[in-house]
């Protein structure tokens, strides 16, 4: 039995680190296994333009611990009034690694995202133009359509016109939750690649709702059927290069989440890596794990792997994981499996 394992330093694609207060608390969670992530830009009011982006920038290397290994990869909020020339600029300055797609309401500080998506192409023209990718959160908001069938409904009425349309940009499906997904992603061509998170491959919808509200289990995408979970472990174990990490790890404090109108995001950047040398090696592909943690993500942004290396352990007693975080805006619910996990990231 493998007891050891040594990857290239992890990234993390998709990555909520809030500001302020919550930014102090939850950056060092992240900084302490990953080299880099791909922060969301959904503050209140968003980061929607270069500066913004290079100051929010400045903001987490302030709250990072001194001496880690970490850097932030910032995105700029996509709106109907984006100025594609600002974009140009700050991708040109290495400000902006990629900018965020967020239909209008889709999901957490998303008010400000896309209606009509016709108003936004000479941006995407702008953008495949000068190989700048587009991170979309791929989700319907039409309240005819159900929840459970908003991935796959963006795919047919959004996301497809919008690559046929624009067939240079590179586009990143974040946190896929449904086969549908991971069966477009594998039919897309080498533009496409998508993200997947943690609690995606532990979870499905019954977890949410059996036996009780699990209000820390909850998130946008909500997850799905059982078989929809089974698609997402197979690509994610796979080592194909379109599938690669993106927690999406998003704190709330615990007051947001458990109330009667909770909010959506679990926070997984403190366990995730255990959690996934768990994953990987129920599915006997551990082998495959520094593919999807390490390499495929920096591959499609064009970046080389990071240089340091993490190392997973297997030990005898269960990783005695920390069940909240305390920060200065109120203590947050680290991500629970559910499972004794035996493996210590360090």
């Amino acid at each position: 039995m493998t007891q050891s394992i040594t990857i290239r330093r992890p990234d993390d694609w998709h990555l909520h680190l809030r500001d302020g207060a919550m930014l102090q608390g939850i950056a060092p969670e992240s900084a302490r296994h990953f080299g880099r992530a791909i922060i969301m830009p959904n503050l209140v009011p968003p980061v929607v333009t270069g500066a913004q982006a290079a100051a929010y920038r400045e903001r987490i290397m302030a709250a990072i611990p001194a001496g880690a290994d970490f850097k932030p990869l910032m995105t700029c909020y996509l709106t109907e009034d984006t100025d594609a020339n600002d974009l140009a600029q700050a991708h040109a300055d290495g400000i902006i690694t990629a900018v965020k797609l967020y239909p209008a309401g889709a999901t957490t500080n998303s008010a400000s995202g896309v209606t009509d998506f016709d108003k936004v192409r000479p941006v995407l023209e702008k953008m495949a133009e000068i190989g700048l990718p587009l991170c979309v959160h791929g989700e319907v908001t039409d309240p005819a359509i159900d929840i459970f069938d908003r991935e796959a409904v963006f795919i047919d009425r959004v996301l497809d016109p919008i690559r046929k349309a624009t067939p240079g940009l590179r586009v990143i499906m974040e946190h896929i939750t449904t086969k549908n997904g991971v069966d477009y992603v594998r039919s897309g061509g080498d533009n496409l690649g998508a993200t997947i998170t943690t609690h995606h491959l532990i979870i499905n919808r019954n977890h949410i709702l059996v036996g009780g509200i699990k209000p820390h289990y909850y998130c946008l995408p909500v997850a799905k059927r059982e078989e929809h979970r089974i698609a997402l472990r197979e690509a994610a174990t796979s080592g194909e290069a379109s599938f690669f990490l993106g927690t999406d790890s998003a704190p709330h404090a615990d007051a947001a989440k458990e109330s009667a109108c909770g909010c959506a995001g679990c926070f997984t950047a403190t366990n995730t890596m255990s959690l996934l040398a768990h994953v990987f090696e129920e599915d006997g592909a551990l082998d495959k794990l520094e593919a999807f943690a390490s390499l495929n993500g920096p591959a499609f942004y064009g970046l080389k792997p990071n240089d340091a290396t993490l190392t997973l352990t297997k030990q005898d007693a269960p990783v005695e994981f920390a069940d909240k975080i305390v920060t200065g805006a109120g203590p947050v619910t680290v991500f629970q499996p559910g499972f004794p996990v035996f493996w210590a990231a360090s």
